[in-house]
């Protein structure tokens, strides 16, 4: 048993634990000091673990990547995209009236395709097994189309537990295992959007911060003939591993870098010619691959918002009407 299977069965058989989750990772891919640095922090027992060993398997799965940019050169521009089957025509007209949908996927042309997940461009190089497993009982091991479609873009409330708690006068957090949690927008209410306050006098405004999740939608960018998962990997993962081989996806298509930075997430806008030009870009199907996945156990994390505010008074002269 070489170095990687070793580690690689050390980290699947420790004890399970009440707040420990399984990680899959992808190794070869950079940056490489953010890899060594997350696991010598938040692995369980990362630090007995030499920052050598770390750097030896990953330039192992580099390496391996290298002789998949020339086996496997283009195999991203080859993804298969298909049209929505008119049987579910009726479904993805619902989810596109849906505030949701309306609010997200506002900007570029959008449309809703049967996107084959293996060769799906991948940009985030972790996802929790637990969480995909979860998934896939959920689902089931043969869902009909309509099942998978709702699966894929659920129209449901967010199951992931939410907890507030205000910490100050002028300061609230938010924390969630899910990290699709997040800060939405701030915006000016009228005083007839609300119900139940008791106010202290007339109400002239009412600023709400609002926290929340996201619309929770497996959805992918295009461009050209390459597409990449923007959101949904728990769930692509768990329809892969059940042996479905196209999901239900919202398409955007971007022709130009200016449309991309609408739509992508940071890493994908600050190396884009990484993940739509390189010959071999990360695949979800690597994710599968021994030769290039390994299994951490970790602690579990819970994603933080925390939202404070200022208030303050001024008198100014009233200099009337501008003339």
């Amino acid at each position: 048993m070489d170095a990687r299977q070793e580690w690689a069965a050390e980290a699947v058989t420790e004890a399970a634990h009440e707040h420990m989750q399984d990680e899959v990772w992808l190794l070869g891919q950079p940056p490489l000091q953010d890899y060594v640095d997350y696991v010598q922090e938040i692995r369980d027992g990362g630090t007995s673990i030499s920052r050598k060993l770390l750097v030896d398997l990953w330039r192992v799965a580099n390496d391996y990547y290298y002789e998949l940019e020339v086996s496997e050169a283009g195999l991203a521009d080859r993804a298969e995209v298909r049209e929505l089957p008119p049987s579910l025509a009726p479904l993805a007209d619902t989810v596109m009236i849906d505030a949701r949908f309306r609010r997200a996927f506002d900007k570029l042309p959008t449309r809703f395709a049967m996107v084959e997940l293996d060769k799906l461009v991948v940009s985030q190089l972790h996802v929790d097994l637990n969480h995909a497993e979860r998934l896939k009982v959920r689902l089931g091991r043969a869902p009909s189309p309509e099942s998978l479609f709702r699966f894929c873009h659920p129209l449901g409330g967010e199951d992931a537990p939410l907890q507030i708690r205000r910490v100050g006068p002028d300061r609230f957090v938010f924390w969630s295992a899910s990290s699709d949690l997040r800060f939405h927008e701030a915006l000016l209410l009228h005083p007839n959007q609300i119900s139940g306050y008791e106010a202290f006098g007339p109400v002239g405004g009412i600023v709400s911060l609002v926290v929340g999740f996201g619309s929770n939608f497996l959805n992918v960018i295009q461009s050209d003939n390459r597409v990449l998962l923007q959101n949904g990997y728990h769930r692509a993962y768990a329809l892969r591993d059940l042996g479905i081989t196209h999901a239900p996806c919202i398409v955007q298509t971007v022709t130009r870098l200016d449309e991309l930075n609408l739509a992508a997430g940071r890493k994908v806008r600050e190396s884009p010619a990484f993940y739509f030009k390189a010959a071999r870009p990360p695949l979800l199907k690597d994710f599968f691959d021994p030769k290039i996945r390994t299994v951490l156990r970790v602690p579990r994390v819970q994603h933080m918002i925390e939202v404070s505010f200022e208030a303050k008074e001024y008198d100014m002269k009233d200099f009337g009407p501008a003339g």
